[in-house]
């Protein structure tokens, strides 16, 4: 189910992150969460559009799924971090709690694109630590899974098994019936460290010929998230992307 529920709505979602928000009004307020972090963050909201811009960065509740439930964020930074979601089982991405970074240069015109990540995750539930990864057309969707947790799976079929950027995956390939998806999976399970996420792409692009020479559009990272009953803590505790 989750594959079905995924292509009705990763169209809707890949827009969402451009387009201008009512929630952006609360960006400069104070809110302390109860179920977040234990102390007030600079920002926080439980709209399910909320987004805030910081650093060059810009995070997103995203909560796009149907039948979704209640999810807050909170932030004192663009690389500190989280949300309390509390999703039902019942199947398909609720949603993806993000911060998003915007290139917008050809992937040729390169000479590295890294990013590292350390986040606290829940040891329950169904969902994803992942990046999501797009041209800057939305035509092209490459998915790194660093770590999955519950009965989940990627769009499309199992093609190859390579170790690239920094980590061995499981790879697959699938549409989505708007955008090509290109899904990672990490074979091991990471909730720190660091990706050479330029050097998947050029594998996209010289070795399996899936993509040309695309420019990069937002490298985005958070989690997708299909249940967290009850209410569970997400939390990124340091982040950054580099590219030049």
């Amino acid at each position: 189910m989750r594959h079905v529920t995924r292509a009705l709505t990763t169209a809707a979602r890949k827009h969402k992150i451009t387009r201008p928000l009512a929630a952006l009004a609360t960006a400069g307020a104070t809110l302390a969460l109860a179920a977040g972090p234990a102390q007030a963050a600079t920002w926080g909201s439980s709209d399910q559009w909320a987004s805030w811009s910081n650093g060059g960065y810009t995070l997103y509740n995203d909560v796009w799924g149907s039948g979704a439930g209640p999810q807050s964020i909170w932030a004192n930074s663009y690389s500190n971090w989280g949300v309390w979601s509390n999703q039902p089982n019942t199947g398909g991405i609720k949603s993806y709690p993000n911060v998003t970074k915007w290139v917008g240069v050809p992937i040729n015109s390169l000479n590295w694109v890294t990013s590292g990540y350390n986040v606290s995750v829940p040891s329950s539930g169904a969902f994803e630590t992942a990046y999501d990864i797009w041209d800057s057309g939305n035509a092209n969707e490459i998915m790194l899974w660093l770590n999955q947790t519950g009965p989940i799976g990627p769009i499309g079929s199992y093609v190859t098994n390579v170790s690239v950027g920094g980590f061995n995956w499981n790879v697959y390939k699938g549409w989505n019936g708007s955008n090509n998806v290109y899904s990672f999976l990490n074979t091991g399970r990471s909730t720190s460290g660091s990706v050479d996420i330029l050097s998947v792409l050029r594998w996209l692009e010289n070795s399996e010929h899936w993509i040309g020479n695309v420019t990069l559009g937002n490298v985005q990272f958070g989690w997708e998230i299909t249940s967290s009953s009850g209410g569970m803590n997400f939390q990124v505790n340091s982040y950054w992307v580099s590219s030049g």
